[in-house]
């Protein structure tokens, strides 16, 4: 699936980071559609276009905090990897949480990686070649 642009999910609660993130894109000229969601529970509903949403286009990468209300990321993580549709989504891990219990956590979830928020531009520089080079499955 070389060639198409594959959109981005943000899973975050604290607006402001939600736009560093798209800030951050937009200055790395990431021109891949880009949606955000406050928390798990939201982002199910777009993921499976439940709940009167619009169904998000797959495959998708998914950038995933952990600390929220409602649905944290862990949690969001569990979901996914349950749902046959959504077992194999591509998740990166965009958190404050420098705990090694919470990295293990997503890895055992098999998360593409985990990146402090305080390393934005790192996940940036990651993603984009891998979003432009990447054979997605169709």
């Amino acid at each position: 699936m070389t060639g198409k642009l594959v959109d981005a999910l943000i899973v975050e609660d604290n607006d402001i980071d939600t736009e560093a993130v798209k800030r951050a894109f937009r200055r790395a000229d990431f021109a891949n559609p880009t949606h955000s969601a406050g928390d798990g529970e939201e982002a199910l509903e777009m993921l499976r276009g439940s709940h009167g949403r619009p169904k998000l286009p797959q495959p998708c990468v998914i950038l995933l905090d952990i600390n929220m209300p409602r649905m944290d990321g862990i949690t969001l993580l569990d979901e996914l990897r349950r749902d046959d549709e959504f077992k194999q989504s591509i998740v990166f891990m965009l958190t404050t949480s420098g705990y090694e219990s919470d990295r293990k956590s997503a890895y055992d979830k098999n998360v593409a990686g985990y990146f402090l928020k305080e390393n934005l531009g790192a996940l940036v520089e990651t993603l984009k070649p891998y979003c432009k080079g990447n054979e997605f499955p169709a």
